[in-house]
């Protein structure tokens, strides 16, 4: 068997981070103990290969000097504890689930990130209409102030006796496929390779404290009832990595007067019987204010009329139409006066 690392995977010295990835998944299937034809000792070697190779800076070190540039590095393969017997009859190898659990082979290191937070705001139907800007005051983790989240009283720090300033640790993880081990983030230094000489005493060494923030959202105009906006940044923080998002679900108070679907605005407007037959100029509410329409003769219930640039703000010089249902107010009650009328008018063929 060929000690070279990148025969062993099958992939060119050049090969592409994705290329090694693939090269090493269709051999670790060919030499897998337990299917057909598997090799335990092959099996561990291109492991091994790949431990090396999908590390940028342990192939650098192995295409400058070979296995001797490897060696003592941490982080490598290490094939004890694996057990390939009877318990794993029937066992369905999928490198991808792998992956998954333990992040590669090459220890990669994972951005930490804080908690997301949701919150919720009701607005009027008019702010719905034409956007809005809210502030909320929100109680949670933030970066410390006094000691800028190093946790140090006076931002004095040490380098970590547990790393020695990397930030990294070795760790020898159990997995379906037996110990491996790979560098992880120090739990003491929480990745930062300093610690604190002096805990801050605001903070007590956390970097973070609970407090309270303002935060003002833009509401953009034509939001729906139940939509969800989402704050980049404004979530729960982390003395090392990126804080959380903030979620904020907008309630729209309901309007007696008008409905909104997509730009447009609708609303009814009653008219009399005379009204309708004639025409008339009627005043009607708008989202803006009073305005004064003109219904034709002739109008029948359920008629709209359309009214151009009186909907939902879509730019700052355009908007949508609203739309005026027109109810026809049929009287359960008349006099004698207005029956005689209706009765003329009935003879009349109207």
């Amino acid at each position: 068997m060929s000690d070279n690392y990148y025969e062993l995977l099958g992939a060119e010295k050049t090969a592409t981070d994705a290329e090694l990835k693939k090269a090493f998944r269709k051999k670790a299937q060919e030499y897998h103990p337990d299917k057909p034809g598997g090799d335990e000792k092959k099996f561990k070697a291109v492991n091994e290969a790949y431990s090396v190779l999908s590390d940028k800076q342990k192939r650098q070190q192995y295409d400058a000097y070979g296995k001797a540039g490897t060696q003592g590095g941490g982080g490598g393969f290490n094939g004890g504890g694996f057990d390939f017997g009877g318990g794993a009859q029937g066992f369905e190898f999928d490198m991808g689930d792998i992956f998954s659990q333990f992040g590669g082979f090459g220890g990669g290191q994972r951005q930490r990130r804080g908690n997301d937070i949701s919150t919720t705001t009701t607005i009027t139907f008019k702010e719905s209409v034409f956007g809005a800007e809210k502030e909320f005051e929100l109680v949670k983790n933030n970066v410390c102030s006094e000691c800028e989240g190093t946790g140090a009283h006076n931002k004095k720090t040490k380098t970590c006796h547990d790393c020695n300033g990397n930030g990294r640790v070795s760790r020898v993880q159990n997995t379906i496929m037996g110990q491996i081990q790979r560098e992880v983030e120090c739990p003491t230094c929480q990745g930062r390779g300093q610690i604190p000489e002096e805990n801050c005493h605001s903070c007590k060494g956390d970097g973070v404290v609970r407090s309270k923030e303002k935060v003002r959202v833009k509401i953009p105009a034509g939001i729906e009832d139940g939509q969800q906006l989402r704050m980049s940044g404004k979530g729960e923080a982390l003395a090392t990595g990126q804080p959380g998002d903030l979620y904020i679900l907008v309630r729209v108070a309901q309007d007696k007067k008008f409905q909104k679907e997509g730009k447009d605005l609708f609303t009814k407007t009653t008219i009399s019987l005379s009204e309708a037959a004639l025409g008339v100029s009627k005043k009607i509410s708008t989202i803006d204010g009073a305005i004064t329409i003109k219904v034709p003769a002739g109008a029948s219930t359920g008629k709209q009329l359309r009214i151009k640039e009186q909907g939902v703000q879509i730019t700052e010089n355009r908007r949508g139409d609203m739309y005026v249902e027109l109810v026809i107010d049929v009287p359960g009650k008349i006099t004698r006066e207005q029956k005689k009328i209706l009765e003329e008018l009935q003879k009349a063929g109207l």
